[in-house]
């Protein structure tokens, strides 16, 4: 089993809470995302986030991501996985675990 700490970058997380906690993965918050192309800051702290984590020895995913600008400055930033509306939409388990299964010829 693996911990993420979620929404970092926003609300309540804070440095201390990567020594007290048994986590193995960050998420760069939705909202620093969709705000990338526009804001130096959220870029930034995107950064930040990116180069901490890895000196941690944690993972790092962004989340919502949903276009092909949001990915490409991530990718540049130094992130390397994403999850978002880019790669799918919520789904019902079962509509979910038929686009798993592969048609018979």
């Amino acid at each position: 089993m693996h911990f993420s700490l979620d929404r970092y970058g926003a609300g309540y997380s804070s440095p201390a809470h990567l020594k007290q906690l048994p986590i193995e993965q960050l998420k760069i918050d939705r909202s620093l995302v969709h705000e990338l192309q526009d804001e130096h800051s959220d870029a930034s702290l995107s950064k930040a986030i990116i180069a901490l984590a890895e000196n941690l020895g944690y993972t790092v995913i962004a989340e919502g991501v949903e276009t092909e600008q949001h990915r490409g400055v991530l990718l540049r930033l130094g992130c390397r996985s994403y999850q978002g509306y880019l790669y799918g939409v919520p789904l019902p388990a079962e509509d979910f675990e038929r686009s798993l299964t592969i048609p018979a010829p």
